[in-house]
């Protein structure tokens, strides 16, 4: 999955994140827990890809540098465009337990969230002082992340109805802006356009300067699906890009049931798992 499509789910997430918001019935940890464990892995290999680059760029001549730049470029843009999506997705999950009570969602929300910010710092520190990125390729990431942060403010703004979303946006100032002008929008005659509007604005907003691969497009997927694993099925429209995430989320359950159905099989009851050990382990 590339990483535009996961800036596109956040829009998805912040039009339908209200009625996951309100909505009564508990919501499973387990596809939080599947969010939480590939975004981790997505997380390492980050870290593993800047440390290798910077540590091979000072010594590498330039001719070098330039075969490894199209793959740490699409590195750096899934730092970035990524993390609207790690954001939107806290301020749900927040927004959702401060209603229903807990803390465990936030807490493995927060983890990531913290842990993409880190990484997003560390882009930062190499297009500023790292060796191996020239000033036309910094300025490209830099216009970038400038993007990304005001459509975060944006779709986290959104949800401001709902709860102080201030700590998950970019500005706060801006995002609150952001949100009157939506409430504004919608409240108007044709209001039910807005936000169709905003989502094809997003969509041509990346749909070009991007690198054409995402270094990391299994971990995104997994990463969609087990975000898409919390909502109901009848958010799906039959055609498009939700069709497209729900086979997603489709593949990633029918893995998990025979995943579980091995497990519970296999180890039967003198298993290196318990029956209440593996009843929480698959979140039920």
């Amino acid at each position: 999955m590339h990483a535009r499509e996961l800036i596109e789910l956040a829009s998805i997430l912040s039009a339908q994140g209200p009625m996951l918001i309100r909505s009564a019935p508990q919501l499973s940890s387990h596809g939080v827990q599947q969010y939480w464990t590939a975004s981790k892995c997505r997380l390492d290999r980050w870290a593993r890809n800047l440390k290798s680059f910077a540590a091979d760029a000072s010594p590498l001549d330039a001719t070098a540098v330039q075969v490894q730049w199209p793959f740490i470029r699409g590195v750096l843009e899934e730092i970035l465009t990524g993390e609207v999506l790690t954001r939107v997705w806290t301020a749900v999950l927040c927004l959702y337990e401060r209603r229903h009570g807990g803390n465990e969602l936030e807490s493995l929300a927060r983890s990531i969230m913290i842990g993409h910010m880190e990484a997003r710092h560390r882009v930062l520190m190499l297009l500023v002082h790292g060796p191996g990125v020239d000033t036309e390729g910094a300025l490209k990431l830099n216009h970038l992340r400038r993007r990304t942060e005001r459509w975060t403010d944006l779709l986290v703004g959104h949800l401001a109805r709902y709860g102080d979303v201030a700590e998950f946006s970019i500005d706060a100032d801006r995002a609150v802006e952001f949100s009157r002008d939506l409430e504004f929008q919608t409240d108007q005659e044709g209001g039910r356009h807005a936000w169709p509007l905003l989502q094809a604005s997003l969509r041509a907003a990346f749909q070009r300067g991007l690198a054409p691969v995402s270094p990391n497009e299994d971990l995104n997927a997994q990463i969609a699906s087990a975000i898409l694993s919390c909502f109901p099925s009848d958010l799906f429209d039959s055609i498009g890009l939700f069709r497209s995430l729900w086979l997603h989320r489709m593949s990633n359950v029918t893995s998990d049931v025979e995943g579980m159905i091995e497990t519970l099989v296999g180890a039967g009851p003198t298993g290196p798992f318990g029956a209440e050990e593996r009843s929480s382990r698959f979140g039920r």
